[in-house]
């Protein structure tokens, strides 16, 4: 048996499930050592100090970046293994057709042989861990065995991990069981199975954030999405934001967008100077819970404290609160740096440096055709580092929405803002979803695929029992929220974008605040209901009027061959496929001439 650490004191550990699966999976792995992580300053101290020692950490310049730290990943492990990413549950069929399956026997059988020794001559880390503010009802305990000091380091910031979580979990035996080892990195022993029914993850051979960080889309979107299914509440790939407006009131929505679609910007947006005296919150910026509470409102918490965000793109201009994030107590992810020991990526404010050592610790010169940083590096930082950060965040109820929002990337077809007539008509809007596909996802860039409410690789069972189950939410509630969809990459004839994003969006966030409230009209189409023209507020806003108009566009031509261009997506779900959602289709279908 491998040497025990114990920084958590042993009357935590008396949980009898816990230290029986810890060590019955010790003895597979078979670590020199195993620490308990206790989630402590002191111990992520002495962490640090040994991820530099052994190279997994760069230290950064501490008068530029305080306390932060750059790490490269493998080149061949940079982003979600889509392809070898499995659901394991027991019948074929509840895994669906947008996610790869296998059987629980033959994963667990081939995993265990790679799992069996993985560890010999590492530290295996436990980290306990609680998604979700604390003492929620709403939150979920889990434990991930890792080999990676790196994840550690990273669980402390993505999570509350350690005692309080021992804590919360007591002598239960309901807790996520994860189990990660990066192996050698080679993409052919990589597999990340997640076990619906038996509320497990195994990932093998994979550093990468959302392959290795067990609590983030494995537990808290995979299986989680099971979870909700079965117990009557969503687990969502949303941010939560919070409106406040200059008399003190708060409307908070929650809006899915695709990975690197700007979602991270919008949950940190700051308004433009024609909105003072408003205030913009960040509940969370990439995962939501939501549940009915008593009230018939839908409510969310975000399950996550921290952020995990794709770095090239961010700047002043387009996130400035993500900026001032990761200005301290930053880990930095396949970045470049700069020969004083900065941080650098492309769409960073200024011109790149002459000199940088790029992503993979290579020298780069400026004008080079290579990327400096990888095109899905990311930052790792607690929520507490945004001035954004909502007062919320740790609230156990969450907060109340008021508008679900959908954003694919389109450069065409889908307006800027539209809003859904009805419940069952923004299910439709959020299921078709379509979206350009972008470096998060690994494969060919700019593919356009239907990734319904921005879940496809997320969603833990049957894609066609998901959207009936988002269908069947409506039951539940007294007050649905409004849905809409919009979209901030719609572009010209000539390629270029038709409406400038960033902060401005916050213009198309005032009119969804409106129509929430009912102090506003719209226009009807046979789409949805859209502003009617000039509505939207451009005060101070650089931009021809024809250029919104353009963005605003429904089309019927290009919105039928997007309807028709559904049927092979609503074919794949055979059974499963809601009637209601066909009855959408069909009604649009008729409407577009």
């Amino acid at each position: 048996m491998a040497n025990r650490e114990a920084p958590v004191s042993e009357s935590k550990l008396q949980n009898p499930h816990l230290t029986s699966w810890v060590d019955e999976l010790a003895r597979l792995c078979k670590p020199d050592r195993v620490h308990w992580c206790d989630g402590s300053e002191g111990e992520r101290q002495r962490l640090t100090a040994l991820a530099v020692s052994s190279g997994v950490l760069l230290p950064l310049d501490p008068a530029q970046y305080p306390n932060s730290f750059l790490h490269r990943s493998n080149p061949n492990d940079v982003a979600r293994s889509e392809q070898l990413t499995f659901i394991c549950s027991k019948n074929q069929a509840d895994a669906g057709p947008t996610n790869n399956w296998m059987s629980p026997a033959e994963a667990y059988a081939k995993l265990g042989k790679l799992f069996d020794g993985s560890m010999r001559g590492r530290t295996l880390y436990v980290i306990p861990y609680v998604m979700g503010p604390p003492g929620s009802e709403f939150a979920k305990v889990g434990v991930e065995l890792t080999d990676s000091v790196y994840v550690a380091l990273s669980m402390r910031l993505m999570t509350r991990m350690g005692s309080e979580a021992l804590e919360a979990l007591g002598s239960s035996a309901d807790f996520n069981h994860g189990l990660h080892c990066t192996g050698d990195l080679s993409p052919e022993r990589r597999f990340i199975c997640h076990f619906p029914e038996d509320n497990a993850v195994w990932s093998f051979g994979s550093g990468y954030g959302g392959n290795a960080l067990l609590g983030k889309k494995c537990l808290a979107l995979r299986i989680a999405s099971y979870l909700g299914r079965r117990e009557g509440w969503l687990a969502e790939h949303m941010l939560i934001l919070g409106a406040e407006d200059p008399e003190g009131r708060t409307t908070y929505v929650a809006a899915a967008f695709p990975s690197a679609c700007g979602k991270t910007n919008f949950a940190m947006m700051v308004p433009p100077a024609r909105f003072k005296g408003w205030k913009l919150w960040t509940v969370g910026d990439d995962i939501a819970w939501l549940h009915v509470r008593p009230d018939g409102k839908l409510w969310a918490v975000n399950p996550e404290r921290g952020y995990f965000g794709v770095a090239p793109g961010t700047s002043l201009k387009s996130n400035p609160n993500a900026m001032k994030s990761v200005s301290h107590d930053a880990l930095f992810t396949n970045v470049a740096m700069t020969k004083e020991g900065g941080v650098w990526w492309e769409g960073m404010d200024g011109d790149p440096p002459d000199e940088l050592i790029d992503w993979q610790g290579r020298p780069w010169k400026k004008g080079s055709p290579e990327k400096a940083a990888q095109p899905n590096s990311r930052f790792t930082v607690a929520a507490s580092n945004n001035p954004a950060c909502s007062p919320h965040l740790d609230d156990p109820h969450g907060v109340p929405i008021s508008a679900l929002i959908f954003g694919g990337r389109r450069s065409s077809t889908v307006p800027l803002v539209l809003q859904s007539f009805n419940w069952a008509h923004g299910v439709f809007l959020g299921a078709t979803m379509a979206s350009e596909t972008t470096a998060a996802a690994g494969g060919k860039l700019g593919e356009l695929r239907r990734d319904p409410m921005a879940m496809r690789p997320f969603c833990g069972y049957n894609v066609g029992d998901y959207m009936q189950h988002w269908l069947d939410m409506q039951r539940r509630m007294v007050a649905p929220p409004k849905i809409f969809q919009v979209n901030w990459f719609r572009r010209d004839k000539e390629g270029a974008l038709l409406w400038p994003g960033y902060g401005e969006n916050m213009r198309v966030l005032k009119w969804i605040i409106d129509r929430v409230a009912g102090t506003l009209n719209a226009r009807e189409t046979p789409f949805g209901w859209v502003p009617h023209p000039g509505q939207l507020d451009l005060t101070g806003l650089d931009i021809a009027p024809e250029r919104v108009e353009q963005a605003m566009a429904v089309r019927d031509d290009e919105l039928r061959a997007d309807l028709e261009s559904l049927a092979p997506f609503f074919a794949d779900l055979g059974d499963r496929l809601p009637e209601a959602l066909s009855f959408q289709r069909h009604l649009l279908l008729s409407r577009a001439r």
